[in-house]
């Protein structure tokens, strides 16, 4: 009798992440100027919270911005890699920044394509899975021009040197001309809003791997991803354009919101949620 409510439990996740799946699935091409809402997603780690900006300033807020990429193995819609963590990593990083920070946060993340106009109405943009990236001829000058007008991105949960080398590849049909370099931890993006010392390391793996580590001590995905880098790419002006967070998953720890109380405790609130806080947060006042 006692696994009744488990089971239910169970099989309604199992229900929820299908019907989620199938809705990814049915994403068809964006029409210009209309990104995708985060929130006509089915989500699982339970409902965010919805909160209220000042009618009239819509525009005058900070959003979330996923990009929908093209895979190497699937095109747009044969790979969702582009959509690992969706929509809960987005939504609750929202509410965490709206909740500890000064910023005015839009509670609706959106996803955009980089051909799409719209683009250019965020600051800020979100990569995820970027070992399996490949623009297309089109996307190469617009994010260019993107970045180099004052726009950021961020390149988050890729693993080990291939995903590396796959991505610093892409990146440099956009830059030839730069090359990434770790930040040191004396930079002040590290001490934004959270001090995020030297001693603290700053690897968040998957989830699963994550609960296990308590009795294996494992963090990283594959051994040539041991450690953790954070790396960036500058204009001329030394203004941070692009950030890589290499051998670590910060969306899964924004997704897992209380799911799991060691991962939770250990890694989402420790490490996840300080750095991309602290990412958004120096990027936005910088």
């Amino acid at each position: 009798m006692k696994r009744l409510p488990l089971l239910a439990a169970l099989l309604g996740t199992t229900a929820l992440l299908l019907a989620q799946d199938g809705r990814l699935q049915q994403i068809r091409p964006q029409q210009p100027g209309q990104p995708l809402s985060a929130r006509d997603f089915a989500s699982h780690s339970g409902e965010t919270p919805l909160w209220k900006n000042p009618a009239g300033f819509e525009r005058d807020v900070f959003t979330f911005v996923r990009i929908r990429y093209r895979s190497q193995y699937g095109g747009y819609r044969g790979s969702r890699r582009w959509a690992t963590d969706f929509p809960d990593a987005d939504l609750n990083l929202s509410w965490r920044l709206q909740q500890m920070t000064s910023l005015k946060v839009d509670p609706d993340p959106k996803v955009v394509e980089l051909t799409d106009p719209a683009l250019f109405r965020y600051p800020f943009i979100y990569i995820v899975e970027p070992g399996d990236l490949a623009f297309t001829d089109e996307e190469i000058p617009t994010l260019r021009r993107y970045l180099l007008n004052g726009g950021f991105l961020m390149l988050d949960d890729f693993w080990g040197e291939r995903e590396w080398d796959n991505m610093a590849a892409e990146m440099k049909r956009v830059f030839p001309e730069r090359d990434f370099a770790d930040l040191p931890r004396q930079h002040p993006l590290f001490h934004a809003v959270f001090d995020l010392p030297q001693t603290l390391n700053l690897q968040c793996p998957n989830y699963d791997l994550g609960e296990r580590s308590q009795y294996t001590g494992v963090t990283w995905e594959r051994d040539d991803a041991r450690e953790t880098h954070i790396r960036g790419l500058t204009d001329d002006h030394g203004r941070l354009m692009v950030l890589a967070c290499h051998n670590t998953d910060n969306g899964d720890g924004w997704e897992r919101e209380g799911e799991y109380p060691y991962y939770f405790r250990e890694f989402s609130e420790k490490k996840a949620y300080p750095l991309g806080i602290n990412i958004i947060f120096y990027v936005m006042t910088h």
